[in-house]
């Protein structure tokens, strides 16, 4: 969003990996890699395998591939993570699973700023269940994705959609929050921001934008002590980094 910082969109945990770890390894035994054929360090050979021509649905784990995907997330391989993601949704029966993977593939594609994408997948991800935990968060992922491609009418909508479904997922009375706050119902925004707040969610990000909202109400005093916070909040932060 152009007037706070840009933030992940939410993506699933997964099913995570055996303990102990063995570590991320993109050529997994169910998928021996003939290397006079392909580049087995290649990433792009695990999702050229998975293709519906090249493998049955009975060879391939979705569960475990979708993790696949997570470790993509998580060490920056967007594009890849997409991939993956879209082939977890072509492989699995599983409706809920399908969800998931929509919803992380549209979080994948948000991180490479592919808005139309992004809002694709999440929309997808909303053909199966309307009222899970993933449909909540492809709901505020959605809300997001509109805001920055320009459509931000329907971006409330969304946020508002996404509250209605989980009532406790901060992250979604945030974007609410935002939202409302742009349209000059700052009253309004300071409740959501505060409800965010209660439920954890409680960031750099979300005081910042409640010391907006503040001052909109001629709360100066207010907000003046909470940006004071969110600038040492920060500092902290840089410096960790920095450590």
């Amino acid at each position: 969003m152009t007037d706070r910082e840009s933030e992940d969109h939410q993506f699933s945990e997964g099913q995570g990996f055996d303990d102990p770890y063995e570590g991320f390894d993109l050529e997994p035994p169910e998928f021996e890699v003939d290397p006079d054929k392909v580049d087995p360090v290649d990433s792009r050979v695990l999702t050229d395998m998975l293709d519906r021509r090249n493998v049955t649905s009975d060879a391939v784990e979705p569960e475990k591939l979708l993790d696949v995907g997570l470790e993509y997330m998580h060490i920056n391989r967007h594009e890849q993570a997409a991939e993956t993601f879209e082939r977890v949704a072509q492989f699995t029966e599983d409706d809920r699973l399908k969800q998931e993977a929509w919803t992380n593939k549209g979080a994948a594609h948000a991180q490479l700023e592919e808005w139309d994408a992004a809002i694709g997948a999440y929309k997808e991800a909303l053909n199966f269940n309307e009222e899970s935990d993933h449909a909540a968060t492809a709901e505020t992922n959605l809300a997001y994705a509109l805001w920055e491609s320009g459509r931000t009418e329907q971006a409330l909508e969304h946020a508002e959609r996404a509250v209605e479904i989980d009532p406790r997922f901060g992250e979604a009375w945030y974007n609410r929050g935002f939202f409302l706050l742009e349209r000059g119902l700052a009253e309004d925004a300071l409740d959501a921001f505060d409800n965010a707040i209660r439920l954890s969610f409680r960031n750099a990000d979300v005081l910042e934008e409640k010391a907006r909202a503040l001052e909109e109400l001629g709360e100066y005093d207010k907000a003046e002590k909470l940006a004071e916070e969110v600038e040492e909040m920060r500092d902290e932060a840089e410096q960790q980094l920095l450590e």
